[in-house]
């Protein structure tokens, strides 16, 4: 699976956020390659994606991509529990 962690500005808390989702990823067994990028950057590559993770704020501007990329909005970036949540309803995981 293929997942992209996207921020606003530059590249420092989407490499935060990339390292959360790797983490959650791993405690749910999910193999997964994780990549970051600003929003900008993001959204030229998006289709080349699973899952893309953004602020909740920053998710409509990837209402273009591909139906194939699930773009999951955050309301808390740094949040595991969030990120997990929202994996776990993604993947459809009990």
């Amino acid at each position: 699976m293929k997942v992209l962690a996207a921020c606003g500005n530059g590249m420092g808390s989407s490499q935060l956020i990339k390292m959360k989702i790797t983490k959650v990823f791993k405690k749910l067994n999910v193999q997964a390659s994780v990549d970051h990028l600003s929003v900008g950057e993001a959204k030229s590559v998006a289709g080349n994606y699973d899952m893309i993770f953004v602020s909740h704020a920053l998710a409509p501007n990837f209402k273009n991509s591909s139906q194939k990329t699930k773009v999951i909005g955050l309301k808390n970036l740094l949040s595991e529990a969030e990120i997990e949540e929202k994996i776990k309803e993604a993947l459809d995981i009990k």
